[in-house]
């Protein structure tokens, strides 16, 4: 199998061979993937799966997973009885509006819910069978796609406002008639989708949003292993993100209340975390921010240059989360440089080709000073006769372990506080021969096992907080690794 992969020209190619394999022999799929999780989780996600995303009408081989188009609003019900496993646990739910950075594919979006179930299997050991990969249709503004005679979904323009929300409630309101002890992963949404979506079902069903929550449990997992290098404190750190939408509020507020944690009031901790958009610094005077925005914006002068932004407000750390390429240019990492000993440095837009700079341009124009992650992965950096290895800051660290501790709890809800429980799971599995090298994260060939742990970790904390709805076993990470999912034949 490897060798095969091995003669495929390009990524695209073994993905195909990958997804293909996926479809004729679910066990041998996933002992190829746990075989070698750090080579394989590159070709089945990020950065792969984005180009598969583009290209999923050209490539499309066969169905995984259901298609809920807007057309059959009144009948989602019926069309989820169509799917042949009766005890859902996971779905992952699109709409396609943001796949990754690469914005509006329409339903050729189906790929991340694929690819990211696949993930909660091979790298949490999640019984595949258990999972449902969704993608709502309710159209797509991607005029390429709507001139695409192979284009698989509505050719349509994408349903707005009430019409929208009615269709999400259907769906959530099927769901839990038809599984109701399943948990709904949103993703891909757009921010003015995602957010009030969010909002609406966190405190009443099972629900969480991986682009928001997931993003902000693997940036703070990497703060936290961040501090293990610097030697500082958390609620002595402020952050500067490159980006304002979801995913940045959504790291900023889990830092913020993992503030509180450490002694903070709120006020005290947003006032930490500051937000640069295209319009500039996110600042109290605007008058164009989402609501979702306005916690963030503090007292100060606008300010239009993301350097001076720095020089002025002296972060710890600067979060990409932009989706544009570059911006953490010279520039901006020698002024990180200038205020910080060991400035955090973390561009972590996907796929790779959307970057805020690169491992090496990081190391580099810092003179090693960098503490760096990225959202896709980078080779190894030799810089002045010092090796560093760039840890690779993947949601995949997160949710995969959520997963499989909703599962072994059968947990009523996922809070808020459960990511910042998982990401200090994440960071304290990282030992101090892997910290000298600037690694920050668990090294991706032992994630199962990293995922595990974080796993029993996380159930610990369902368990305490009264959400499970299950008796609490005597040994947590035992009975979670006895319940994790082995690719092995059976008679």
């Amino acid at each position: 199998m490897h060798t095969q992969l091995d003669m495929l020209d390009n990524d695209l190619q073994r993905y195909l061979f990958l997804m293909d394999l996926q479809s004729r022999n679910q066990t041998l799929f996933y002992a190829v993937l746990m075989s070698d999780p750090a080579r394989f989780m590159p070709l089945v996600y990020t950065p792969t799966v984005g180009e598969a995303c583009q290209k999923f009408d050209h490539i499309f081989r066969s169905a995984h997973g259901l298609y809920l188009p807007i057309t059959a609003k009144g009948r989602v019900k019926e069309l989820l009885a169509n799917w042949p496993q009766k005890d859902v646990r996971f779905i992952v739910v699109t709409d396609g509006e943001r796949i990754l950075g690469l914005g509006d594919l329409g339903v050729g979006g189906m790929g991340i819910p694929i690819g990211k179930l696949a993930l909660y299997t091979a790298v949490a050991g999640v019984p595949p069978e258990l999972t449902l990969p969704i993608t709502l249709d309710v159209g797509t503004n991607n005029h390429t796609l709507l001139e695409d005679p192979l284009y698989l979904g509505l050719q349509q323009p994408r349903v707005r406002g009430e019409e929208y929300d009615a269709f999400i409630e259907e769906f959530v309101d099927a769901v839990q008639t038809m599984y109701p002890s399943s948990c709904i992963q949103w993703e891909d949404f757009a921010n003015f989708n995602a957010v009030p979506i969010l909002a609406r079902y966190k405190d009443k069903i099972c629900t969480y949003n991986d682009d928001i929550q997931g993003t902000a449990g693997v940036a703070l997992a990497g703060i936290y292993g961040a501090l293990r290098i610097s030697g500082q404190k958390l609620t002595d750190q402020t952050f500067l993100f490159m980006g304002a939408g979801s995913a940045a509020t959504g790291i900023a507020e889990l830092i913020s209340q993992a503030m509180v944690m450490e002694g903070l009031t709120i006020e005290q901790a947003r006032a930490r975390n500051w937000l640069f958009d295209i319009n500039g610094l996110v600042e109290s005077s605007r008058t164009d921010l989402a609501d979702f925005q306005k916690p963030f914006a503090h007292d100060s002068k606008p300010c239009n240059s993301f350097v001076d932004a720095i020089n002025m407000i002296k972060p710890q750390g600067i979060v990409g989360v932009s989706t544009v390429p570059k911006l953490f240019n010279q520039p901006v990492i020698e002024a990180m440089s200038a205020v910080n000993e060991r400035p955090i440095i973390f561009p972590y837009s996907n796929p790779t080709s959307r970057s805020e700079c690169t491992a090496e341009e990081a190391y580099k124009w810092s003179r090693g000073k960098a503490i760096f992650a990225s959202g896709s992965p980078f080779q190894p950096v030799s810089y002045m006769g010092q090796t560093f290895v760039p840890g690779q800051g993947n949601n995949v660290y997160i949710f995969p372990a959520m997963g499989m501790a909703v599962l072994a709890t059968d947990a009523r809800r996922v809070t808020e506080q459960m990511f910042i429980v998982a990401a200090k799971a994440v960071a304290e599995q990282v030992n101090q021969a892997e910290l000298d090298t600037g690694l920050i994260y668990p090294p991706q060939s032992q994630i199962l096992d990293a995922s595990l742990h974080t796993a029993a970790r996380i159930a610990e904390y369902i368990f305490e907080q009264d959400l499970a709805r299950v008796e609490k076993p005597a040994d947590i990470e035992a009975h979670i690794r006895n319940m994790a999912y082995k690719p092995v034949y059976t008679n």
